[in-house]
């Protein structure tokens, strides 16, 4: 019994221990100025009378130096919304990001607008990742392998003309099967082109999702292993143990992007006269 009562305990002071670390974390300030800034939501199970699913939101940002880190964390109510993202993103500015050069995520209705009301200059980049899976979503398996490799000439294209002219050609074959892929396409092509304007180094940070999808699926692995959460504050304090993990050999969520140097001289000549180093 006195073991017992020994052990919860040291469960209990290590437990305050990290949510007084995960707080710091939380309310820590950031950098002036963010090139990359991708954001995300992803559902969790979390119990509040019964076991619902609540969103948590991410912000993964790459700073000038071409480190990534997690900039915050928040567990929402009901299902994701621009409205919510807007706070999220506004404490993020208050805590002292000025800055946006570009910020990348699916495609939300009106976050467009909740992105460019705190960073008015932020270019918003549709997630090409997001983009190709929500046409999968829309097709035949079957189609798949006629679709997917049609789809990668589109967002590979060398130019914003020509990735037009690949796309007319996909609307050409597959529109009459498929419409509701045409018209998910021409509505998010405003925010699908602006990466097409940069070269391959910045591309690949651009319209590759692999740190924030990384991540996610680094948080549904610890989710499966409880099946729920207790409650929001069991949820956020293992999300944040997560994302302090460092893995052996790379791998880790924080650390410097590869070949980030090729990226950051292109950023410096599309944006330089808003960098400073």
């Amino acid at each position: 019994m006195y073991d017992a009562e020994v052990s919860r305990e040291l469960i209990s002071k290590v437990t305050e221990s990290v949510l007084a670390e995960m707080e710091a974390w939380r309310q820590r300030p950031l950098d002036r100025v963010y090139p990359v800034v991708f954001i995300d939501a992803i559902a969790m199970k979390i119990r509040q009378g019964q076991v619902v699913n609540r969103p948590v939101y991410v912000v993964v940002g790459i700073g000038l130096d071409g480190e990534r880190d997690v900039l915050g964390m928040w567990a929402g109510t009901g299902g994701e919304g621009a409205k919510q993202w807007a706070g999220y993103l506004t404490e993020l500015r208050n805590r002292g990001v000025e800055d946006v050069f570009m910020v990348c995520s699916d495609g939300l209705k009106g976050i467009t607008d909740a992105i460019e009301q705190v960073w008015p200059q932020a270019v918003h980049q549709q997630c090409v990742v997001h983009l190709v899976r929500a046409s999968l979503r829309y097709t035949n398996r079957k189609d798949w392998q006629k679709i997917t490799p049609a789809l990668r000439e589109i967002y590979t294209a060398p130019t914003v003309a020509a990735a037009e002219a690949r796309f007319e050609a996909f609307a050409a074959e597959f529109g009459d099967q498929y419409s509701a892929v045409i018209r998910l396409w021409r509505t998010s092509w405003p925010q699908f082109v602006p990466f097409l304007d940069y070269d391959h180094e910045v591309r690949k940070v651009l319209y590759t999702t692999n740190i924030i999808e990384s991540l996610n699926a680094r948080f549904r692995q610890a989710a499966r292993r409880r099946g729920h959460f207790p409650t929001e504050q069991a949820a956020m304090k293992v999300l944040y143990l997560v994302v302090q993990q460092k893995r052996k050999g790379g791998g880790s969520i924080t650390g410097r992007v590869y070949g980030w140097a090729k990226a950051l001289n292109a950023l410096i000549l599309a944006y330089g006269d808003r960098i400073t180093i």
